[in-house]
């Protein structure tokens, strides 16, 4: 009896080991399809695992060790778009109006008065000359309007306030050409040479500049000329590569010239609408680098002709920056003024003050820190903005 017992306990055990096996087999069966198939659905169609590894090998032209993942792909840079011009007019003519600067509290001033008294006109005319209007202009814009004032009789406000502006607009020159020259002649490229002194916002200004050529379509490539400030190039690298346009650029304490020259024989190479030339920030005090600046020139127009040549200079740093552009315009011949910071502390009169000086046109303002905030001077707008409309 007990023999028959251990032998059905035998069989039993022995199911139960062979029921295990089956199962563990069964499982390990399955596990192996999903494998499978998840590899199948992670290759190209009627790819094998081995077909899609040698492919990839192929391609990178290195073996991908077993177990390793192949390389992500790299990732492209985003490319801005900057803002349209006509857009920017609106937007800085806004906040010219919210600034604080002397000549617009004179014209304040002057339209917030009931009556219009002698000494009412005495303190527009220290308003103006304080806004770096300059003596000449101040004296010609009060005369204007004591004579249409008085003489037709003028005593509405909103009359008066045309008046103003009229006359404003009048003295700011709306007839001056305040195109900037960037079509070149012949296929090749229009070159514009950017000059100014340290601290203006120079290569920042040409990276702006660059911004609002690209947003009026035209292609445009960098020369970072400035080989003597350190970080001066990669400051304009960082500028082109937002915007996808290319920087032309030397080792540090390279010629200056030589950078240059490249940059405009590139662009003449290869099609390029604008050549942007970023050059040293010099004291305009300072014969010898200002000699150099006219080399510049002259090794640049051995390639192709300067079609513009603008000037970068602080609105707040008044009847010095009229200095500067004296000495500025001697050496290369200025076509073109750009004028940086002209909100906050700046002094509006200064724009009708160099254009006199140097008998060439503002052609640019910039009014913020932000990438888009400059855009091409307008007269009217910049009035406007002036008498807060």
């Amino acid at each position: 009896m007990d023999i028959i017992f251990w032998y059905i306990f035998a069989g039993i055990v022995a199911c139960l080991v062979a029921a295990t096996i089956v199962i563990l087999v069964s499982g390990h069966k399955q596990r192996g399809l999903e494998a499978g198939e998840t590899r199948a659905l992670e290759s190209p169609e009627g790819e094998t695992p081995e077909e899609a590894q040698a492919q990839e090998e192929a391609t990178s032209g290195e073996p991908i060790p077993e177990g390793a993942s192949a390389p992500s792909p790299a990732i492209t840079p985003s490319v801005e778009t900057p803002e349209a011009p006509q857009s920017r007019l609106a937007r800085l003519r806004r906040r010219l109006a919210s600034s604080n600067n002397a000549l617009a509290r004179g014209l304040a001033t002057l339209l917030a008065s009931d009556k219009v008294s002698a000494q009412t006109w005495d303190d527009f005319e220290a308003a103006l000359i304080s806004s770096d209007l300059g003596a000449g202009p101040t004296t010609e814009l009060i005369a204007n309007l004591k004579n249409r004032l008085s003489i037709d009789g003028v005593s509405d406000p909103v009359q008066a306030r045309d008046i103003l502006k009229e006359e404003l607009i009048a003295l700011v020159g709306p007839d001056m050409d305040r195109s900037v020259n960037v079509t070149g002649a012949d296929g090749e490229p229009a070159v514009v040479l950017v000059v100014g002194v340290n601290g203006t916002g120079k290569t920042t200004t040409v990276g702006k500049i660059a911004r609002t050529l690209v947003a009026e379509g035209k292609t445009v490539l960098l020369g970072a000329a400035d080989t003597f400030r350190a970080a001066a190039a990669d400051q304009l690298t960082t500028w082109g590569d937002r915007i996808g346009v290319r920087t032309v650029r030397g080792p540090e304490a390279a010629d200056p010239a030589s950078v240059a020259f490249d940059a405009v024989n590139t662009g003449k190479t290869e099609g390029i609408d604008v050549v942007l030339v970023d050059t040293a920030g010099r004291l305009h005090n300072k014969t010898n680098l200002m000699d150099e600046l006219g080399k510049v020139k002259r090794v640049i127009e051995k390639v192709a002709p300067v079609t513009e040549t603008l000037l970068i200079l602080d609105a707040t740093t008044g009847q010095n920056g009229l200095v500067q552009a004296r000495v500025f315009s001697d050496v290369v011949q200025i076509t073109g003024i750009v004028l940086t910071k002209l909100d906050g502390s700046a002094k509006g009169g200064i724009v009708v003050a160099v254009q006199r000086e140097l008998g060439v046109p503002v052609k640019y303002i910039g009014l913020g820190e932000g990438a888009d905030d400059l855009a091409p001077f307008d007269a009217e707008q910049f009035v406007e903005g002036l008498l807060g409309q």
